[in-house]
């Protein structure tokens, strides 16, 4: 992960730039944690970085669906309510039997899929807005899927400093640490460097 986004020269190197940068924030700040480090909640609130790597995940993966759709809606889910209710509900958790590395694995492939959508997509293309979802506005027909985009960005950057968070309660690691351990460069006159715990 670089420390910043890569220079853009248009619209659509932008979106998939900073789509980049953003995604690879969730390997950072994942850095070092065994499992049980991932799944831990150490400050007010339930989520966990695990937790998080894995909404992530499924949120671009709903959103993107929609891009791949447009103009159309996406299909239908065929499964029982209640299994689709479960599933959601088990977003925010990792589960003993999850892991982070398969956590991450299934983020990079969906990160991939993503930046492959905003490579080719109509940016000016209909998204219809779900009339079903409580939350959804409800006199708006349809965003953009540049605007889908730009939302997938917002989530991930909200989201990734909700895990930052979460990182530095559980053993004090920064973002620009991490990113020094994990892309092999030198913080040393920078920051105080951050050293591993034997859990890490």
């Amino acid at each position: 992960m670089p420390a910043l986004a890569s220079p853009v020269s248009d619209e659509r190197s932008a979106l998939r730039e900073y789509l980049s940068y953003h995604q690879s924030a969730f390997f950072a700040v994942a850095y070092g944690l065994t499992d049980e480090q991932a799944r831990l909640a150490p400050t007010v609130s339930a989520l966990s970085v695990g937790g998080l790597v894995k909404h992530v995940t499924a949120m671009q993966r709903t959103w993107m669906a929609r891009v791949a759709a447009a103009p159309e809606a996406p299909p239908k889910d065929p499964r029982p309510f209640e299994e689709v209710a479960k599933e959601f509900g088990d977003q925010h958790l990792m589960r003993p039997d999850e892991t982070l590395a398969g956590l991450l694995a299934a983020f990079e492939t969906q990160n991939a899929a993503s930046l492959r959508l905003v490579e080719t997509a109509d940016l000016d293309a209909k998204v219809p807005v779900p009339q079903d979802i409580p939350w959804f506005p409800k006199g708006i027909k349809d965003w953009s899927v540049r605007w889908v985009i730009l939302h997938v960005i917002n989530e991930l950057t909200r989201h990734s400093g909700h895990a930052d968070i979460i990182r530095e309660s559980i053993d004090g690691a920064t973002m620009y640490e991490l990113l020094a351990g994990l892309e092999g460069w030198s913080i040393e006159g920078w920051v105080q460097p951050w050293k591993p715990s034997a859990d890490s």
